[in-house]
């Protein structure tokens, strides 16, 4: 972890060999956790602004979470490479798959399911925000072959969420907000003076006029916060 200040912003770094590590491997489930998350338990690494969760997670073919509640909170679903099979209380069963974007608004309360169906790896990286206010009715969209560039809109959490592909030498402007969030999925780019590989995250407070630089070709993911959320209560 480091934090530095660059003009009048603060990167903070956090690495993802740095991430804690969950799951069930021998039930072919492996979680890196960015934030403290279940047994893994740190009051310094609660949130970031409405962010509360961002999961890498594995799963072999087969493996998957069984049915599980969730309430009051914004999910955010990104797939890497596989298939995301996911099933809720609501009616919904969808096959997620690279490039789409899946959102699940749990408000007062829903339950899912989401497993590998399909026969090759799936990696997958999960967000959760918490909602701008609790209750409500839940909602469910799938957004197939989201653009880079155009960003996606969370109004219940008061947050953007921008996708990045870069090809190597190639720039592009982090968004000016409160807090900004850079979670690399693929490649390897600098922003300020601090390079970020795979499964790094940068924390940015207060930035302006900052830039990522593609050192490689890259995908990146990032939040621009707009708005705070209340204090959640789990």
């Amino acid at each position: 972890m480091a934090r530095r200040g660059y003009g009048g912003a603060m990167i903070d770094v956090r690495k993802g060999a740095e991430r804690y590590r969950g799951g069930d491997p021998d039930a072919g489930i492996e979680t890196f956790h960015a934030f403290s998350f279940g047994p893994h338990f740190d009051p310094g690494n609660l949130r970031f602004g409405a962010l509360i969760a961002c999961n890498e997670e594995h799963l072999a073919p087969g493996a998957g979470f069984d049915e599980h509640p969730h309430r009051d909170t914004e999910i955010v679903t990104w797939v890497v490479e596989g298939e995301l099979t996911h099933r809720d209380s609501a009616g919904h069963e969808t096959t997620v798959r690279p490039g789409d974007l899946q959102r699940l608004s749990s408000g007062g309360g829903v339950r899912h399911t989401e497993r590998n169906d399909g026969s090759a790896p799936l990696r997958f990286v999960q967000m959760w925000l918490a909602p701008l206010s609790f209750g409500g009715e839940p909602a469910y969209e799938v957004v197939r072959g989201i653009a880079d560039g155009t960003p996606y809109a969370l109004p219940r959490a008061g947050a953007l969420l921008h996708l990045r592909r870069l090809a190597a030498g190639e720039r592009t402007a982090v968004p000016e907000a409160a807090r900004a969030y850079v979670h690399v999925v693929r490649g390897s780019v600098r922003v300020g003076e601090e390079r970020l590989e795979p499964g790094d995250a940068a924390r940015i407070t207060g930035g302006t006029g900052l830039e990522l630089a593609a050192l490689a070709a890259a995908e990146c993911l990032i939040w621009e916060m707009l708005a705070e959320p209340e204090e959640p209560y789990w």
